[in-house]
């Protein structure tokens, strides 16, 4: 379980496979501020309510100049019918080693019912034009979340 990442910090590079299974790099993004978020698991309700807000809001946040990356632990061909199903338009990026979620802070102990276990922590990595982090939110809830951001980045 490594630390959270904080604002200032180098955000961790990565090479991930999409929904159809071609790599997708943080680096492609390079120039552009991206907004990186973590999520337990496709096809599941906070989840697809999450992945739709950011969907909705796609738009917006591209005009913005933003491009938004989900990131589970679900296979790609998993991703590919969670997004086929949603009709999602946000990239979604399979990391099931969970190393990037790692690396991002975004793994590690959560409670539930007084049960202690390991898991994704639902969490949102704003990624500035220089590869910085900007924002590091973490146990962030999935309903309403996309509205906070785009009011917390001022969009």
């Amino acid at each position: 379980m490594s630390a959270r990442l904080t604002p200032g910090d180098e955000a961790p590079a990565f090479t991930l496979p999409d929904a159809d299974g071609n790599e997708v790099s943080l680096a492609d993004h390079k120039g552009r501020k991206v907004i990186v978020y973590f999520y337990p698991a496709a096809l599941t309700p906070g989840c697809t309510k999450q992945a739709c807000d950011f969907t909705d809001n796609l738009d917006l946040l591209a005009g913005a100049g933003y491009d938004v990356i989900g990131i589970s632990p679900d296979a790609p061909e998993k991703l590919a019918k969670f997004r086929e199903k949603e009709n999602l338009k946000v990239t979604l990026l399979a990391d099931p080693d969970k190393k990037v979620l790692d690396a991002y802070g975004a793994y590690g102990e959560k409670k539930n019912y007084g049960k202690t276990y390991l898991g994704v922590i639902r969490s949102t990595i704003v990624v500035d034009e220089q590869g910085k982090v900007e924002h590091a939110l973490y146990n962030v809830r999935a309903t309403g979340h996309v509205a906070k951001i785009i009011k917390d980045l001022g969009i």
